[in-house]
């Protein structure tokens, strides 16, 4: 199985959208339906960054209102500080009549976060392969204070360093992990493999030929 980098990953993004011509909105939407694929009833919570990671658990939420599952969403943000790709589809999903509950303090994240134990699964869209050093604010509360409910990882764990496979001073623990394209590398390290569960690399429409020479 290939693995890439973070940055390898990146590169191989932005070679897809730029050179090949592929928006990130399909992208984007590819990677959320993938993981939709995972989920067959509700209700469905999903925790939600503020990056491209969260965007993609916008998707989820969408689809996951579509087939007419109870949706439940957190951010741990501010609606106004999603940009790009992301914002179009948490707007979608909230056009949708799809509720945010957003949360900015770390009692609130954690309290919110906690409150999603009567949920069937949960989908962990917090933190993407950008995170290094150690997780800390209400990301750190709202893992910690993550339910013991089956949890698809969007791309990995939040948490989890995508290089090294170690963990960022906390992790969620996933029963089932979707990453986009490539494993990462940091999932060859054994530490990893207990954060990651099941692993399902999708194919979301990069070409290989984004990846080579990396």
């Amino acid at each position: 199985m290939r693995t890439l980098t973070a940055a390898q990953m990146r590169e191989a993004d932005r070679r897809c959208i730029e050179d090949i011509g592929i928006p990130g909105a399909v992208l984007m939407n590819s990677a959320g339906g993938a993981v939709f694929r995972e989920i067959d009833r509700g209700p469905v919570g999903v925790v939600c960054g503020k990056g491209n990671n969260g965007g993609d658990g916008y998707v989820v939420a969408r689809l996951a209102i579509l087939a007419g599952f109870e949706t439940r969403v957190v951010l741990l943000a501010r609606p106004d500080e999603i940009r790009g790709d992301a914002a179009t589809f948490m707007q979608v999903y909230q056009n949708l009549g799809g509720e945010i509950l957003s949360v900015i303090e770390e009692d609130a994240a954690e309290e919110a976060v906690a409150g999603l134990k009567d949920c069937a699964v949960l989908v962990d869209a917090l933190l993407g392969t950008g995170i290094t050093g150690t997780v800390h604010g209400p990301a750190r509360a709202a893992i910690e204070a993550w339910p013991a409910v089956r949890t698809i990882a969007v791309d990995l764990p939040s948490g989890l360093n995508a290089d090294t496979g170690e963990v960022c001073g906390c992790c969620v623990k996933a029963d089932v992990t979707v990453t986009f394209g490539f494993a990462k590398k940091g999932f060859e390290n054994p530490t990893a493999r207990n954060y990651i569960g099941r692993l399902v690399v999708a194919d979301i429409g990069i070409p290989e030929v984004c990846a080579e020479g990396l």
